[in-house]
């Protein structure tokens, strides 16, 4: 049943008032809940009468004083109280419909929620809304929001997406910046498809739209070996990324003059496949994309050197570290940084090949527990596996504290066929150090 409260925080006010685990919360200051974006604006006031529907029936109101926006400590099933709003789009560059079968169910779901993109960061196309959909964002000033662009052109986003709907999406946004809803842009860029001259449009549209877009995120597209009846698309190479990387400094050269902000940012990818190299740290505003990729090799370097200051001299250990093709030759040098530090510390740096979905796949992020044990087994004598979180995907199904890939292969799995001690660091290499510190001191007690 829909609002069943799953999770009571202790020492909230929830707790406070005996708010229960399997309470179900049908309205707040009279207003039916529909899903968590009704429940954080309703719950925002600092007078609420919550309604509460006990386990035997009975009917209680709860009438709450707190201070403006304090969090009450309730948690519900499935995050958002609701079902996530299934994508109708047939997207050119779709990942998920390269996937192969056999796979967890959760994988093969393509969402496409304004919602999740609040809460959670996903990226919505703006195109499997109604209207009123859009009403509601402004209304209750769903904001960030991050928005799949790809392209401002009406007529290619239709081809791109497959929906004819999708020519619509740059009226949407000129209407939420007009609301004042800050707008994360992304594009998965497709060479020959919106690159090049598109790609200036698409730049310049949403330059239009600062400081309501607040930046761009461009990425190129993945390509898997499963793309069995889908259409055909080229991968950047090295000369390809290039050019399309020298054409948008000179948008961001641009930007720094008139708003201090590159605005648009390449993923790593882009530079490590040019071979530019990549950016001073202050290019990345913090890293506020990290999340699409932008900006982790230069945290990885300014974490490995800043870090490995703060690695004990006086220990002994051995590591193995699994990395994709792509980023081998930077988590190389770092491992080879920290052993420079401490000549005791053996770490060897592995370069997985993707055979799962391919060897056009070349980042970590998409590495399967298949690949690295069968190409590790045998092959290592350490006492520890260091692997990246972003190997890992915290499932909705799992509990808090498993982590599972995407082949479902899990940690233990990973211990037994390799005989070693999986420890998981940050995949910004910012916690590498102390977790081997703590590893050795440990095997040292």
């Amino acid at each position: 049943m829909k609002n069943v409260i799953t999770s009571v925080m202790p020492d909230s006010i929830a707790e406070e008032v005996g708010i229960e685990v399997n309470d179900i919360l049908l309205s707040v200051n009279g207003e039916k809940i529909v899903d968590i974006i009704d429940y954080r604006f309703l719950t925002s006031d600092e007078e609420i009468v919550l309604e509460i529907q006990k386990p035997n029936g009975e009917v209680w109101d709860y009438e709450i004083e707190k201070e403006y926006g304090e969090e009450l400590g309730l948690e519900f099933g499935g995050g958002i109280m609701d079902k996530a709003k299934r994508c109708s789009n047939k997207c050119m560059f779709c990942f998920i419909d390269q996937n192969p079968k056999g796979m967890r169910e959760s994988l093969y779901f393509k969402d496409d929620d304004s919602r999740l993109s609040f809460l959670q960061g996903n990226f919505v196309t703006l195109t499997n809304m109604k209207e009123e959909d859009i009403d509601r964002i402004i209304k209750y000033r769903i904001s960030p929001i991050n928005i799949s662009v790809h392209t401002t052109n009406p007529e290619l986003r239709v081809k791109m997406l497959s929906n004819r709907f999708a020519g619509a999406v740059y009226d949407r946004m000129k209407r939420l910046a007009e609301a004042g809803i800050e707008m994360h842009c992304q594009i998965v860029l497709i060479p020959e498809v919106n690159n090049g001259e598109e790609l200036k449009r698409t730049i310049t549209d949403l330059y239009e739209l600062y400081p309501s877009v607040a930046n761009i995120a461009v990425v190129p597209i993945g390509v898997t070996k499963y793309r069995d009846g889908l259409a055909k698309v080229k991968t950047f190479t090295n000369e390809t990324a290039r050019k399309e990387l020298e054409m948008v400094m000179e948008f961001q050269k641009r930007f720094m003059e008139e708003i201090n902000d590159p605005f648009v940012r390449f993923s790593d990818e882009f530079y490590l496949v040019s071979g530019i190299d990549v950016p001073e740290e202050s290019f990345y505003n913090g890293y506020e994309q990290i999340e699409d990729g932008i900006g982790m090799i230069r945290c990885f370097r300014e974490a490995i050197n800043y870090s490995a200051q703060h690695l004990d001299k006086n220990i002994k250990g051995t590591f193995s570290v699994p990395t994709g093709k792509l980023a081998f030759d930077e988590v190389s040098n770092g491992m080879k940084k920290l052993m420079e530090v401490n000549p005791n510390i053996k770490i060897d740096t592995y370069k997985i090949i993707n055979h799962f979905f391919g060897e056009t796949i070349t980042v970590a992020g998409l590495l399967t527990g298949t690949d690295i044990i069968s190409q590790l087994k045998g092959k290592i004598n350490s006492e520890y596996l260091i692997m990246p979180n972003n190997m890992f995907r915290k499932g909705y199904e799992l509990g808090p504290a498993e982590y599972i890939m995407l082949d479902d292969t899990k940690i233990e799995d990973i211990e037994e066929a390799l005989g070693v001690k999986v420890l998981v660091c940050d995949h910004t290499g910012e916690d590498i150090v102390s977790i081997i510190n703590e590893a050795c001191q440990e095997e040292n007690r």
